[in-house]
């Protein structure tokens, strides 16, 4: 027999922006009840960006430890690799840690957690099934944040060889060869990681270039250090067709017009996601989607139905975890009855977890120039940078993107050592207005590699003390 049960706030989807949204929303003052179907956390922090981030750290020091550094004056013998001790403390240690954390959180704030699926009844009205049991609720207000999964190819279904990114992040074993389809952020980072390991990683990419959102100047870097890793990049190609056969798969890529063979132990398909609206019955809400299936929505996420919001992976634009949680507070802070907040992504970062890390937030030189923007910019070499060099990591860059007449800050971007940390202080300078100046005097600890944003900042001042 259905159940009919009344809420206040109602959030659907634990992720990245779900869990925040619900927190600010009973901060707020609401009685929130949150629907999950699956992970507590999400997607990013059960099989995403979380896992994947300790696996590339647990890849770059193994690979560290292999390089034997003689400038360190290092000498390690017969360093190996327990792939299955890495994934268990990539799961009990940090996955399990957080996911916990995300729970006591929402407990803490008097947050009721529903397991099921939920899909739309009417505009105020919303079904939650789990196993045998159809539940009936009435809400007032709703935040939809339903998250993403990974696109799929019809001619490439997934199975045994062919992975997603979550299935080539719980593989038990490194595998010999690994392709990847798509030179995406996810592609690239996770074709850093098993190269790191040992595995001959090819990435197919049908595009003309790797990192496609990315300024080139980041992404050279990146392609050089990875084919000096032993990647091979194949761009501007297509996947024809593929067989399996003892345990091993047989593909073929077409490229300029000829067909080429290879041989893999998994492809990982890393092609995009695509919004996970499809089992929401929307149309019973009185929402439509797009063309890619993203739900549109105003500057505080507010959907056509005024009390419902949707927010993440489901409104198009970067799917990126603290886009989402961003997100969240504006509509949380909206239906409080907020009317100033509003969603703001002129500072919004975007890293990629390669090696190196490279970073950029704001607006490069050539998307301020095409807004009629006249632009000036300088760029800081890491070679210069006292603690790059005591690190052996001087493969990177700071450069900054100001307007031309008044020197406030539009852009910038970062690659090397520490880049995704070193973006937050240039995201500040981006979303708080500030010119090159503020920058400039800003003191920073010596040696740090943030001191050259310094330098970047004085280049544009016409007096850079550590370069000509």
């Amino acid at each position: 027999m259905e159940k009919v049960k009344k809420l206040d706030t109602l959030v659907i989807g634990s992720g990245p922006g779900g869990y925040v949204a619900a927190i600010r929303a009973a901060q707020l003052g609401q009685k929130v009840t949150l629907v999950e179907r699956d992970y507590i956390g999400g997607v990013c922090l059960n099989v995403g960006c979380i896992p994947s981030k300790a696996l590339i750290e647990a890849s770059k020091r193994y690979a560290n430890a292999r390089a034997e550094d003689e400038m360190f004056g290092l000498e390690y013998h017969d360093v190996s690799l327990n792939w299955q001790k890495t994934q268990k403390w990539k799961q009990e240690q940090v996955v399990d840690t957080l996911v916990s954390g995300v729970k006591f959180l929402l407990d803490r704030h008097g947050v009721e957690i529903i397991r099921g699926e939920a899909s739309f009844i009417s505009t105020k009205e919303i079904q939650v099934a789990w196993e045998a049991e159809n539940t009936h609720y009435t809400f007032n207000h709703c935040i939809i944040a339903s998250g993403s999964h990974p696109l799929e190819l019809k001619d490439f279904r997934l199975g045994e060889r062919i992975l997603d990114s979550s299935g080539v992040l719980d593989l038990q074993e490194i595998p010999q060869r690994i392709v990847f389809l798509g030179g995406g952020v996810i592609g690239v980072e996770l074709a850093g990681l098993y190269s790191r390991l040992g595995s001959d990683v090819t990435i197919i990419e049908a595009g003309e270039r790797i990192l496609k959102n990315f300024s080139l100047d980041l992404v050279k870097l990146v392609i050089r250090q990875m084919k000096k890793d032993g990647v091979k990049i194949i761009t501007q190609a297509q996947l024809k067709d593929m067989s399996a056969e003892n345990h091993k798969l047989y593909l073929t890529y077409e490229k300029e017009g000829k067909s080429v063979n290879l041989i893999s132990d998994y492809l990982a398909l890393a092609i995009g996601r695509k919004p996970h609206t499809e089992r929401l019955n929307l149309q019973a809400a009185g929402l439509e989607t797009d063309s890619q299936g993203f739900i549109p929505v105003d500057h505080q996420g507010r959907t056509d139905t005024p009390h419902i919001f949707a927010i993440g992976d489901i409104v198009g634009g970067p799917a990126l975890a603290h886009k989402a949680s961003y997100q969240g507070k504006v509509a949380a802070a909206a239906i409080s009855g907020d009317h100033a907040a509003a969603v703001d992504y002129r500072a919004l970062p975007q890293v990629v977890y390669s090696q190196p890390e490279i970073a950029q937030v704001g607006f490069s030189s050539r998307e301020a120039e095409k807004r009629g923007i006249n632009v000036i910019s300088s760029h800081f070499p890491l070679s210069a940078n006292g603690r790059a060099l005591s690190l052996n990591d001087t493969n990177g860059f700071i450069r900054i993107i100001a307007d031309k007449e008044n020197q406030t800050i539009l852009g910038a971007e970062v690659a090397g050592p520490s880049a995704s940390e070193l973006i937050a202080i240039l995201s500040l300078a981006v979303e708080g207005g500030l010119n090159v100046q503020d920058l400039a005097l800003t003191i920073q600890a010596h040696p740090t590699i943030s001191e050259g944003m310094i330098d970047a900042a004085e280049g544009i001042l016409g007096h850079p003390i550590h370069m000509v």
